[in-house]
């Protein structure tokens, strides 16, 4: 074997290989999936959406070993259908978005519950502060993909969100809600 056919067989194997890794991170796939925050306010329930969100999910049943999830949110994106309301949560008080553009969760472990139920365990961060969670999450496999659905309760005053002003009107726990959708590896 020549020396140039020597590079360019390992020029290809390292393009294969590279190809292989990113194939691995499925990306999320925006249509069919949601993230949604659901609070109290003055004992009535507000489901408000996140319009803007990216994420990756390796997931494959027969290796949870190799299982991963990184999950992005914007956090300028809640959308409540009033500029005003979506400009006040942007601000320090709230998400201050401006330092904190985006809430996080990176998986370190996901584990079988059995029947399609699955725990990620990873680290939560919004507003800078992160936090490690558990996350319950149930995963239904088509051939065309993978759909993630779970819910985290949060507490918003652990992560600094809100003015002590709303405290009255505000419960402090927060539901998010998500579905992910994302194609099979």
């Amino acid at each position: 074997m020549t020396r140039l056919t020597r590079n360019i067989a390992a020029l290809a194997a390292t393009l294969l290989a590279s190809a292989w890794v990113t194939a691995a991170e499925a990306p999320v796939n925006k249509s069919g999936s949601s993230v949604v925050a659901t609070f109290r306010q003055m004992g009535v329930d507000v489901d408000t959406p996140f319009t803007r969100f990216s994420g990756s999910i390796n997931y494959d049943p027969a290796n949870l070993a190799a299982a991963k999830a990184l999950i992005e949110v914007e956090t300028a994106s809640l959308d409540f259908g009033d500029p005003a309301y979506n400009a006040e949560v942007a601000k320090k008080a709230w998400f201050d978005s401006s330092t904190h553009p985006k809430a996080t969760f990176r998986s370190e472990a996901i584990k079988s519950l059995g029947a399609g139920k699955l725990e990620a365990t990873g680290t939560l961060t919004i507003k800078g502060k992160a936090q490690r969670v558990s996350v319950p999450v149930t995963v239904a496999s088509s051939a065309s993909g993978n759909t993630f659905d779970g819910t985290i309760t949060i507490s918003r005053k652990a992560f600094g969100i809100g003015d002590a002003a709303w405290d009255g009107l505000l419960e402090d726990q927060v539901a998010v809600k998500f579905r992910f959708q994302s194609p099979r590896l």
